[in-house]
């Protein structure tokens, strides 16, 4: 962007919640030509409802965080929260066939929601091949022997704090490499219905 170079076919849209969206993802990956579409205090649904956002913005990547709005909140089951999740990625690899994805697991939190959470990721983790998509675990990171969110890392409002996201960067960057060390999707992925 800005008639640079910088980013070159690496366009990088970073779709989520709050986590997401208050990320300052161009400075801390200034590689890629950035684009923060997190939405603040989102659940899951109101993240797929924003897929046309990612679709409009053509990136080469999609990195995908949503689900601890869900957890932070009582009502959401895991069985939800992983279902959309999963419903975001295919509709992401169908909607942009060559687009590189990289789904984040969602992050620890407190005691209360910390069993549901780590269900959640096992779910994510197996089903993230099915579309393609690598998957970054973040919880050796950022959680403490408890499966909590460590202390140094929790922020004001239930978010991260700046150490909390220079963790979570520390994890990212090699990640992103990762993404293009192979090639990208040449075509679409055809799902099943059942």
């Amino acid at each position: 962007m800005g008639g640079t170079d910088r980013g070159a076919g690496r366009r990088v849209a970073f779709l989520g919640d709050g986590l997401v969206a208050d990320g300052r993802w161009q400075e801390w990956v200034p590689d890629y030509d950035v684009s923060n579409l997190g939405i603040p205090d989102a659940k899951v649904e109101q993240v797929l409802e924003a897929l046309d956002r990612v679709v409009d913005d053509q990136p080469d990547a999609v990195v995908l965080l949503a689900g601890p709005t869900d957890f932070d909140r009582r009502g959401s089951t895991v069985e939800h929260v992983v279902r959309t999740l999963e419903s975001i990625l295919v509709e992401v690899r169908r909607r942009l066939p060559g687009v590189r994805l990289l789904l984040i697991s969602v992050v620890p939190g407190d005691e209360r929601s910390a069993e549901r959470r780590r269900e959640a990721n096992r779910h994510l983790w197996q089903f993230a091949a099915t579309v393609r998509a690598q998957y970054l675990d973040l919880w050796p990171a950022l959680s403490d022997k408890s499966g909590e969110l460590t202390a140094e890392y929790r922020g004001q409002g239930g978010g991260l704090s700046a150490a909390g996201y220079d963790a979570w960067v520390a994890e990212l960057r090699p990640a992103l490499e990762r993404l293009w060390d192979g090639p990208p999707m040449s075509r679409p992925i055809s799902i099943v219905e059942l």
